[in-house]
């Protein structure tokens, strides 16, 4: 090779490892500011009556894709939506950290397929594991162990819940006042699963207790609402379900084709959940769900966590929020109505994780009695999860 060659060879070299190395972390972290962002940035005031009833609160939110971008958990970030200096500044005690693997080019809330992937180029330039730009399930694993290092590293600060126990023991801790926040891990999309019933009990091992069947693509368990099928619960899906139900995993049906939730209603024995959605009664479309599912999951003792983004609640306010929340109160009761925001799930929201105390205080201006503000701010996400976790 010759001088001018070699040369050329050592400069492209290099070009490309600075690309890897430099370019491609900076163009994921710009993706992640650009994407995840409160439409009012902190911090947020409310009044002091609502603030003294928010730091006595529990409160839970079943939905946050945090775990997609790779931001230091234990630091306050100047950007994204939360992490645990945030939750702790806003009372957010439990959040589930809920994981995304695939994502279609061009996602919409009408049509998509599973030909596509925006997340590979994302694992690549923020350096995860090479096994996980070809593997879904290795997606999720690498995600899960990111959420564990971050609780053994918090100093006893952050706990992950897994077990009836743990839980109790966490509430137990709260209800001392201690300073301790939680999480525990969920699934966006059983395509994660590659098709192996066996992959459920590798996700129950790595410590997920949720999982939904679709999400903006068709799965082999079922139609998304957001797919081409719209098809109800198949064999598979089944068979993953039942396994679920059997290990104390929560069934989410966030994202599933209306007959996809009708066919899961009728075989759950144990309450269904919507993580994150919005309700057609104040925000009418294709994502959010109807009445008479409402009126499904309420039925199995589930919830449904009302989402904070425009697509679930028609505007970016708390009080957009507790509209939605309201409805869905007076539909079906107010044990049935809880918090998902999708915090870091690629959306605007009216607030980041210290803004929590914005929606107390408009349960309050609503005329939400005490007792049930506590309910829809995270007691009835713990029962659902009391009820359903392992032992």
């Amino acid at each position: 090779m010759s001088g001018k060659i070699k040369l050329v060879f050592i400069i492209i070299v290099g070009a490309l490892l600075v690309i890897y190395y430099i370019g491609l972390p900076l163009y994921a972290s710009r993706m992640d500011a650009k994407m995840n962002r409160a439409t009012v940035p902190a911090p947020y005031q409310v009044s002091v009556a609502a603030q003294t009833l928010h730091d006595s609160l529990i409160v839970a939110d079943l939905h946050a894709d945090f775990l997609l971008w790779n931001r230091n958990f234990l630091k306050k970030n100047d950007y994204g939506l939360v992490d645990l200096p945030r939750m702790q500044e806003g009372n957010l005690s439990l959040q589930a950290f809920t994981i995304v693997s695939k994502v279609p080019k061009g996602i919409n809330i009408h049509k998509n397929t599973g030909d596509t992937d925006q997340i590979t180029l994302l694992t690549l330039a923020q350096h995860w594991p090479f096994k996980s730009l070809s593997s879904l399930k290795e997606r999720a694993l690498f995600q899960s162990r990111k959420l564990h290092d971050f609780a053994e590293k918090s100093n006893g600060k952050f706990v992950i819940i897994k077990t009836k126990g743990e839980l109790a023991n966490f509430m137990s801790a709260r209800a001392k006042r201690e300073k301790l926040s939680a999480g525990f891990l969920g699934i966006e999309g059983a395509q994660i699963l590659e098709g192996n019933i066996a992959n459920v009990k590798v996700m129950y091992d790595a410590g997920f207790r949720m999982m939904a069947a679709t999400h903006f693509f068709d799965t082999k368990l079922g139609g998304s609402a957001h797919g081409v099928s719209l098809g109800g619960l198949t064999n598979f899906g089944r068979q993953v379900f039942q396994e679920m139900q059997q290990r104390g995993m929560l069934i989410d049906i966030a994202h599933a084709s209306p007959a996809l939730i009708d066919d899961i209603l009728a075989f759950a024995t144990t309450p269904v959940v919507s993580s994150h959605t919005g309700v057609r009664g104040v925000c009418d479309n294709q994502r959010n769900l109807s009445d008479d599912h409402i009126k499904g999951i309420a039925a199995t003792g589930g919830v449904i966590g009302i989402g904070f983004w425009d697509v679930a609640v028609c505007d970016f306010s708390a009080e957009a929020i507790v509209k939605a929340i309201k409805y869905t109160a007076e539909l079906v009761g107010v044990d049935h109505v809880c918090l998902g925001s999708d915090f870091d799930g690629a959306i605007e929201s009216p607030f980041d994780a210290s803004g929590m105390a914005l929606i107390t205080e408009e349960l309050i201006k609503q005329g939400f009695s005490e007792k049930d503000i506590r309910k829809i701010m995270g007691e009835n996400t713990v029962r659902v999860l009391s009820q359903v976790l392992p032992d």
